[in-house]
Order: C-alpha cells, then structure tokens, then sequence
C-alpha cells in the first residue's frame, strides 16, 4: 500500500455537492489519518443533550453551548473529549492531537484536567473512514481540506461554522461561504 500523508489536525470542510446528509455542510476536525484509515469529528452538529446529563462531572468545564455534538455515524454511544491547552506541555490525560487541540481521557478525574483546559467540547460518536476511502471522497471532490484554528474546536456558533471556515480561506474558497442552502430557490 502507497504511504499516506497525515491530514490530522486538518479540517474537512463539505463541498455544496457532497449528497451523504450525515456530512451536509459538516466541518470535521480530523484526529487521526494514515494508511489504516481516518477517524475525525464533525464540530458543526450540536445536539440538544446537555453534557451535564450524561457525563455530570464534566459539565462545568464545557464550553458554550454546554451540549454534546455527534462527532459523526459512527458509534454514537461512545464518548469524545476534545480539548484546547495552550502550551507545550499537557497535563495527565490529555494526549496532542494537533497543536493545542488535545484529546480528553473522560475516565480521568476531571478535578485533575480543570485546571489546564482553555476549553472541552464532549462528541457522541465520530467519523471514521478505512483505508483509502478519504482518499477517494478527497479524489471526487468531497471536500476541501484546509487548516483548523485552535478556536474551531469550541466556536460558541458551531451552527456558522462551515461559512466562517470557509470566509477565512485566502482563496476561491472564501466564495463558497456565500452558497445559498438551497441553490433551486435562486
């Protein structure tokens, strides 16, 4: 098998045309990447349970909206933490993803992680792909695939998310933002 370049701590930000209804304007944080596959996260789909109803003891370390999201189809009873923590060095159970964006060990006490989080955002379930189907969706013009920002993984608008990634861009890309959500409506 040909060797993968690593597109973790990337964002995959859906084009107008993707069709799956599970990615429609989804901006997916990407945690892991290699010739095995691809596993991420959707950062643009809160959900309506807040984090205080199924993981109690995180609740007050959750940024705004204090909700969980699904991370994405797969595995939807299984739990996520993302956090950011600026600088080099991250406390115990916290492992770097990219940057300062770090994943949560959730069976870590949380009195112990409290004081170094910028930020936590908790993901039912995640996205996850085998080996070289990214690559394929990436071949047929799925998604573009741009930088993340630290601020990405806890924006208090993740419903703004996927226009503001992409007004960001400093290309063609900006011009995407402005697709209407309904092109027939034109």
């Amino acid at each position: 098998m040909t060797e993968v370049s690593s597109l973790a701590g990337r964002l995959l930000v859906a084009t107008p045309s993707l069709a799956d209804p599970n990615f429609d304007r989804a901006v997916v944080l990407l945690l892991d990447h290699d010739d095995e596959g691809s596993l991420g996260v959707v950062l643009n789909r809160p959900t309506p349970v807040g984090v205080g109803d199924v993981l109690e003891p995180w609740a007050p370390l959750a940024g705004e909206p204090g909700v969980v999201f699904q991370g994405g189809p797969v595995s939807l009873d299984a739990a996520l933490g993302l956090a950011v923590i600026p600088g080099d060095e991250g406390p115990l159970g916290w492992r770097r993803v990219h940057g300062a964006i770090g994943l949560v060990d959730l069976e870590t006490p949380p009195e112990l992680l409290g004081p170094a989080l910028g930020s936590l955002r908790i993901f039912a379930g995640y996205a996850g792909w085998g080996p070289g189907q990214l690559e394929e969706e990436l071949g047929d013009g799925a998604w573009f695939v741009v930088e993340s920002e630290p601020g990405d993984v806890s924006s208090p608008h993740p419903e703004n998310l996927w226009r503001a990634v992409l007004r960001r861009q400093r290309s063609e890309l900006a011009m995407i933002a402005t697709y209407p959500d309904d092109p027939s409506l034109n």
